[in-house]
């Protein structure tokens, strides 16, 4: 593919480098000239030492011939001008990153619509949603997010005294905006259908509203409901900080920010409803044992300072905290943390800049759809609803799907849900499902024109 990378920081730089490497032809325009020189000995690509709000420097970075622009500068003005031009000037997809701040704002105004672009998001609501789903849901196997953060993908184990062991998936009752999308047992896959039922260790994959996924999850496990509220302690009140802090708040836990910046737990503190803002220095093993740290159930570290961040999970694990994640801005590190972390008590290490890569790249695709994830013998996919298609203006209900084809999500604008059977399919609409291998094709054939 040919793809156009606007900023070379450290997020641009990683994207750059990675997809260099996959055989793509990459245009990278960088303002500062020092780190356009740099990154032009580092990688095999185009870079271009201008601006790419500009015209000139757009065509000379082979605009007329981009498949997939990406604008990822540290401003939300550079980055959403500059995607909406190149969107004007033909490019058929185009993403802008933003401040966490702007995405939170979605839900007031349609900034994608308005700029003509495809995706915008943000690398540090990216890494809090990353971060945020251990905690969520520490006892499922595999926890992903999709349709803006507004549905969740969990995959659990079904217990051996679940209820719902030997019942067709038809009468088990699962609440409304809740999908049972898939059954392993024996090491297959299978898309399921109304007469299914569940065995004891069967491995399911289910997708719903965050909020309401705990009770079913935990009735699946064959678990009573636990209501004790987790405590999560977060070192660090930056934008992670905020962002995660700010998520956990719809969840059951108690959570307490330390940060050491007088005037930034002021601004916390008027910020957030239900978080307790401490003023200490996590990196000090005094204040952890005072806070009595030892007794979290997470300690979550999302300082700047990648050493900081791991010394202090280190001593939170010494002093007790069940588990700790921490933030990783390096992503080779980030990987290393992640495989060996849990011998010294890091469960797992989240790296912004491999968050980013791979919100990016399933959309480096020429199919008409993007596969968010893979499963053997399926595929969890995204796809736009085509002008014309054959579901398009019909009701979910009166569409004959293909058997293996379960429908998870629906994204139309600012929102989203798990379809019901008399959601209305309108063009532009985004719809997630997951579709047997086999399926597949005759599933496109309903959405495309």
């Amino acid at each position: 593919m040919n793809i156009i990378i606007v900023g070379a920081g450290e997020i641009g730089r990683h994207l750059a480098s990675v997809l260099s490497q996959e055989a793509h032809n990459i245009s990278v325009i960088e303002k500062d000239a020092a780190l356009a020189s740099e990154l032009e000995q580092a990688i095999d690509a185009k870079v271009i030492h201008g601006n790419g709000s500009s015209i000139e420097d757009l065509v000379e970075a082979d605009v007329g011939d981009c498949d997939l622009f990406v604008a990822l500068t540290s401003s939300n003005t550079a980055n959403m001008m500059s995607a909406s031009m190149a969107k004007a000037l033909g490019v058929g997809e185009v993403i802008s990153r933003v401040h966490p701040g702007l995405q939170r704002e979605e839900w007031l105004f349609d900034f994608k619509g308005h700029f003509g672009i495809d995706h915008i998001f943000s690398s540090e609501r990216l890494t809090a949603i990353e971060m945020a789903k251990y905690i969520r849901n520490p006892d499922s196997m595999v926890v992903e997010e999709l349709a803006r953060g507004r549905i969740e993908l969990q995959q659990l184990r079904v217990g051996e005294n679940s209820q719902a062991i030997g019942i067709p998936l038809r009468k088990l009752g699962a609440p409304t905006g809740i999908r049972l999308a898939m059954v392993t047992r024996g090491g297959e896959n299978s898309v399921p259908d109304a007469e299914t039922e569940l065995a004891a260790n069967d491995i399911v994959t289910i997708f719903g509203e965050p909020r309401k996924m705990r009770d079913f999850a935990q009735r699946l496990q064959g678990r009573r409901a636990k209501r004790e509220r987790m405590s999560v302690v977060i070192f660090g009140g930056n934008e992670y900080g905020f962002t995660l802090a700010q998520m956990l708040e719809s969840v059951d836990c108690n959570v307490r920010i330390f940060e050491k910046d007088p005037a930034l737990c002021h601004k916390l503190a008027d910020r957030l409803a239900n978080t307790t803002v401490i003023q200490a220095d996590a990196t000090m093993v005094a204040e952890l044992k005072e806070e009595q740290v030892g007794d979290a159930d997470f300690f979550i570290a999302t300082s700047a300072d990648d050493e900081d961040n791991v010394m202090s999970c280190l001593q939170a694990h010494t002093l007790g905290a069940a588990n700790c994640l921490t933030l990783i801005h390096r992503a080779d590190y980030a990987a290393a943390i992640s495989a060996s972390g849990h011998h010294f008590g890091i469960r797992s290490a989240v790296s912004p800049r491999e968050a980013t890569r791979r919100e990016i790249q399933r959309f480096i695709t020429t199919d008409k759809f993007h596969v968010m994830k893979s499963f053997p013998g399926a595929k969890l996919i995204e796809m736009r609803v085509a002008k014309g298609a054959i579901a398009t203006g019909h009701m979910i209900h009166e569409v004959e799907w293909p058997q293996g084809a379960v429908l998870v999500g629906h994204l139309r604008g600012i929102h989203a849900d798990v379809p019901g059977p008399d959601t209305v399919l309108l063009a532009d609409d985004h719809i997630y499902a997951v579709v047997a291998d086999a399926s597949l094709k005759p599933f496109l054939r309903l959405l495309s024109a």
